[in-house]
């Protein structure tokens, strides 16, 4: 596998080139499928508090995932930027709530709004492959919480992401966590098991 060998940023780079172009019935698509399969998702895992990620630029859009969760009685929350270095920190958020913007330039829920821990959260990326390994934006934020909240409880993290995203072989590191799943606008793809 080729890509396996190539730096984590020339991928990131290529990966992001791939989605920059997609067509808005694409992203369409997968905010659709995001909504429907993310809410059946906390239904059938019985998520207590269920996070995403507030789009930024051409990411895929999470916020009618989480109108759907907060419709339905789930409690819903963004995370709030760490200093480098340290994990994620989530505060509680529904759509329509007022945000501040953080330290990466993205809208945060405001200081007051009760910090929470999620039991499943669904995660941005710029590239992923079929066993669960992601390439982030290059700071390392999702794997220091992902780590965290794996030392305290089961967690599920979700993958977010189009097709033209996946790689052959991300180059993983120790420090790395990967997803349980990916979800794009074609598929859903189980990179670990749960009994």
């Amino acid at each position: 596998m080729p890509e396996a060998a190539e730096p984590k940023s020339l991928l990131r780079r290529r990966a992001l080139a791939r989605r920059a172009s997609l067509d808005p019935q694409t992203r369409a698509s997968l905010t659709a499928r995001l909504a429907e399969e993310g809410l059946a998702c906390a239904r059938q895992w019985r998520a207590g508090v269920v996070a995403a990620f507030f789009p930024v630029g051409d990411e895929p859009d999470p916020l009618a995932l989480l109108a759907a969760l907060d419709a339905a009685g789930f409690a819903t929350a963004l995370p709030v930027t760490a200093p480098a270095g340290a994990p994620l920190t989530f505060r509680l958020w529904s759509v329509g709530d007022p945000t501040v913007i953080g330290a990466l330039d993205i809208p945060e829920p405001r200081p007051e709004a009760d910090a929470v821990d999620p039991d499943l959260l669904f995660v941005p990326l710029a590239a992923f492959d079929r066993r669960g390994h992601r390439i982030g934006y290059g700071a390392g934020f999702y794997d220091r919480t992902l780590r965290r909240l794996r030392a305290a409880r089961p967690i599920r993290a979700v993958g977010v992401a189009y097709s033209v995203c996946e790689i052959a072989a991300v180059p993983d590191e120790a420090y790395d966590e990967p997803l349980d799943f990916i979800l794009t606008e074609r598929e859903w793809i189980a990179a670990r098991s749960f009994s």
